[in-house]
């Protein structure tokens, strides 16, 4: 799969393609189905697709201070992008120059004159160029005009199962209602709704050490990217990769119990992500890793005594063996 920043980097020479246009946070099951979708016309077609993003997040240009949560970095969105069969991962820099771009000269300068698109694949919701006034249906007669084709596809829903009860509930997959679930530290249903566990990236820094070694439970603290949708605070159980500096893959996943939070028991104040790898006895200072939350195990509490904490953390790594399926 190629990637670019920017128009600019469009080849020499490149053909007609299908594309398909949004921010994608997340790449939900949603974001599949209208991905899979693209994919498929260009196919059909023989010629490739497209999927243009947009970076920083519009909002934070149109409205500063108003940048939502991250699903997913631009890495991790190319590298799903690239497993649903995208050809090419098009990052547009989104800049006030851009946002004051009319609906009709987004469509002719971007997508006829620049990308030169047969097929133009979004969501029943998209709207374009400036104060989004351009829709499905001025993109139509936009398409009909300039020569390319545009399909909508529906919002997307289904069954989503909850922490808080035993029966699956059906919504509609949205970046939106994603990150509420992760605000209130409810992993569980928003795997769900992504098709696979909620991901943060980081760098491993140095913590304070009270949750540290001295306590028999070392952990690796993540410091994470600008708008990182961290989960509620809590501990949770999680998978651990480390993408090791110059190897071609990330390493395998390692089960963690990840504590998200202050540390109350020690009167902590700045909010932190620290992460007990199980069974392992390295040093990930300094190197980029990934957690993916399965299942919040309890809210952050506070106790009376150093011992009832490691009680307490004892308990949190039997019961992330036991959700991950990992045996002592």
């Amino acid at each position: 799969m190629q990637r670019w920043r920017g128009l600019e980097q469009i080849p020499g020479g490149w053909g007609r393609c299908v594309v398909t246009i949004g921010v994608f946070d997340g790449v939900h099951r949603g974001h599949q189905k209208l991905i899979a979708h693209a994919v498929q016309q260009a196919r059909r077609r023989g010629i490739p697709c497209v999927l243009m993003t947009f970076d920083p997040h519009p909002a934070e240009v149109v409205r500063p201070g108003s940048h939502p949560a991250q699903l997913t970095t631009l890495r991790r969105r190319a590298e799903l992008a690239e497993k649903l069969g995208v050809d090419v991962f098009c990052v547009v820099p989104f800049t006030r120059e851009l946002s004051r771009v009319p609906a009709e000269g987004f469509a002719h300068e971007i997508l006829v004159e620049k990308l030169h698109a047969a097929e133009v694949v979004v969501g029943e919701n998209f709207t374009f160029g400036h104060k989004a006034a351009g829709n499905i249906e001025l993109l139509t007669k936009l398409g009909e005009r300039f020569g390319f084709d545009v399909a909508s596809d529906a919002l997307v829903s289904g069954p989503v199962e909850r922490s808080d009860d035993t029966d699956a509930t059906s919504v509609t997959f949205s970046s939106t209602y994603i990150r509420a679930c992760i605000d209130a530290g409810d992993v569980l249903a928003a795997a769900s709704a992504l098709g696979r566990e909620h991901r943060i990236e980081g760098i491993v820094v140095r913590g304070d050490g009270r949750g540290g070694k001295e306590l028999g439970f070392p952990t690796a603290n993540l410091s994470t990217p600008d708008y990182t949708a961290i989960p509620a605070d809590g501990v949770y159980a999680a998978w651990f990769t480390h993408r090791r500096r110059g190897a071609p893959q990330p390493g395998p996943a390692m089960p963690a119990a990840v504590s998200v939070g202050s540390n109350p028991t020690f009167s902590g104040t700045e909010r932190t992500v620290e992460a007990f790898v199980l069974d392992v006895d390295t040093d990930f200072y300094g190197e980029h890793v990934d957690l993916d939350f399965v299942q919040r195990l309890r809210a952050m509490e506070r106790y009376d005594s150093v011992d009832a904490l490691i009680d307490q953390m004892n308990a949190d790594v039997a019961e992330t063996r036991r959700i991950l399926g990992v045996r002592e």
